[in-house]
């Protein structure tokens, strides 16, 4: 199967959640009405409000499938996903210190703290995991252990501030954790998101090649001429930076880097090359369509749920039917 053919399929799959979304929210608007009439309240509910989120979202979603898709061939581990590097623990422990501190909407040198410091904790723990797993040997068992227990006690750190702030501050904690869309409240914030994610996956898809080597294991591509120490490094920085900016404004959003790496690989195959180009436009689909079926679900439940607990809600069970799928086959 040619390339080109998956890719337009997500193209499509992404237009469609798009407009899907575009069409849905807790507002009767007219995704007709608004593109066709200026003056109309639906242009300013669905280009002010909507499209935003919506644009969000798409960037969030192919960012976290592309790391999941670079780290389960850095990995060689199927379970990796893009928070087992404890990026996400560090950018979470970041975010909440902001938010428990009372700087998170705070600005240092023209942008917000909170985004500040979830990226740069992100980043710091990323550094911390590799240099352990450099300690410990190397190799993609070891940055997995690392990332594991980073993660734990970033966890248990973010547990215990969480009893020492009043109960309006832990319940903006608790509201980060979860994972949300909305619409970003910088007008910087989403053009920087973008820039980050785009230079993370295009160092990713540079380095298609080089990934699919790796799954020869670490002696035989070195063999092949592959500075296997080198690629690993630059890999983690990129995946490190796509989702400690992606957290950063979305707060904690999981099982898309899961998932969707999963079922591309069944349909299209493992090859790196192939996965990488596709799982940008599936990424995108998939989040931006959990995001409409939260807001589908405000009308029955009268409040909308963060998007973070429908993707766990749907990756969780999907996650489980394919690992037994695996395992049976």
């Amino acid at each position: 199967m040619k390339l080109t053919w998956p890719l337009a399929l997500g193209v499509l799959a992404l237009a469609a959640a798009c407009a899907i979304a575009l069409s849905t929210g807790t507002s009767n608007a007219s995704l007709a009405r608004a593109l066709f009439d200026a003056s109309s309240n639906d242009r300013v509910i669905v280009m002010s409000l909507r499209l935003p989120r919506v644009l969000l979202g798409a960037v969030a979603g192919a960012g976290l499938a592309a790391v999941g898709v670079a780290f389960q061939a850095i990995l060689r581990n199927p379970l990796a996903e893009p928070y087992i590097l404890g990026v996400s623990g560090g950018a979470a422990l970041g975010a909440t210190i902001a938010i428990a501190c009372g700087v998170a909407s705070s600005t240092l040198l023209g942008a917000e703290v909170l985004p500040i410091a979830a990226l740069a904790c992100g980043l710091g723990a990323t550094a911390f995991v590799y240099a352990l797993a450099r300690g410990a040997g190397g190799g993609g068992s070891s940055i997995l252990l690392a990332g594991v227990v980073v993660n734990a006690v970033a966890s248990a750190a973010i547990t215990f501030l969480k009893t020492l702030v009043p109960e309006r501050i832990a319940q903006d904690i608790l509201f980060w954790l979860v994972g949300f869309l909305d619409t970003p409240s910088s007008p910087a914030a989403l053009p920087l998101v973008a820039l980050y994610v785009a230079i993370g996956a295009v160092v990713l898809l540079r380095d298609a090649g080089r990934l699919n080597l790796l799954a020869l294991g670490s002696d035989q591509a070195g063999h092949l001429g592959v500075d296997v120490g080198a690629l690993e490094r630059r890999t983690l920085v990129a995946c490190s930076l796509v989702v400690g900016a992606i957290v950063s404004v979305t707060g904690l959003i999981g099982f898309v880097g899961l998932i969707v790496p999963h079922v591309l690989r069944r349909l299209i195959g493992p090859d790196v090359r192939r996965l990488l180009p596709v799982s940008l436009p599936a990424g995108a689909a998939v989040l931006v369509a959990c995001d409409a079926l939260s807001r589908i679900l405000f009308h029955a439940l009268h409040t909308t749920p963060p998007v973070g607990a429908v993707t766990a809600l749907i990756g969780g069970p999907l996650f489980l039917v394919l690992l037994r799928r695996r395992v049976t086959s």
